[in-house]
């Protein structure tokens, strides 16, 4: 198992800032390159200052793909989903175009929604950066301990999510194998309840969040209340 790179911020203002400095350059390098920057959205509040801040700069334009790591089982306008927040927060406003932002269709159901989005993937290579949290029980996006990860290489690339530890029951996920084809995986985990997931991941413990890595990087970006070394 490889730990990631951790980066360890005083607060969440400082965090936020470098993360956005290094996904706009790393935007710029892919689009530079291939013409394209195929883009993993997470959840949390962490996300959201993320999202303000690319807000603020006026980042994303019709180069950019966006995509979901998970999504629960909502209408597809409720507040608690993934999608309703980055588009509030930041796309609605964004000169990425519509066609560009693929929201997991969550409201039609896990199953129907996995299959759904599998199919969108199709023909789609490696992500060039995917963005991550980690819960308190060391799960990420929707792969639960003690639920299948989808992380056997012939796994499917869309999981549906039945009976999670956390409501909604019912979730969709992108797998672990397909969240594993990503040049870059960055985990994004702030404030003290992640201290002792993060100390059992540094410990190499089983857990979803370890089962997950970028073929280029996989970077923890961490701000200095989770961060265990105290303890």
């Amino acid at each position: 198992m490889t730990l990631p790179e951790w980066r360890v911020f005083d607060d969440v203002d400082g965090l936020v800032a470098a993360l956005a400095d290094a996904l706009c350059a790393e935007a710029e390098a892919a689009i530079a390159a291939r013409g394209v920057f195929h883009l993993v959205l997470a959840g949390g509040s962490t996300p959201l200052a993320l999202y303000r801040a690319l807000a603020d700069r006026h980042v994303g334009d019709a180069h950019w793909h966006l995509w979901y790591g998970d999504e629960r089982c909502l209408p597809s306008d409720h507040p608690d989903r993934n999608s309703v927040m980055a588009e509030s927060a930041w796309l609605s406003a964004s000169r990425v175009p519509s066609e560009n932002r693929r929201p997991i269709p969550a409201e039609r159901g896990a199953g129907e929604a996995a299959a759904l989005y599998a199919g969108w993937l199709k023909g789609v290579g490696d992500f060039d950066v995917v963005l991550l949290g980690m819960g308190e029980d060391g799960h990420t996006a929707s792969l639960f301990p003690e639920h299948p990860w989808g992380d056997a290489p012939d796994s499917d690339d869309v999981v549906a999510v039945h009976d999670a530890p956390k409501p909604p029951p019912e979730r969709v996920s992108l797998s672990a194998a397909r969240l594993n084809r990503s040049q870059r995986v960055w985990f994004v985990i702030t404030g003290s309840g992640k201290r002792h997931a993060l100390r059992r991941w540094a410990w190499q413990e089983t857990l979803p969040v370890a089962a997950v890595h970028g073929k280029q990087q996989t970077v923890a970006w961490v701000d200095a209340l989770a961060w265990p070394a105290d303890d």
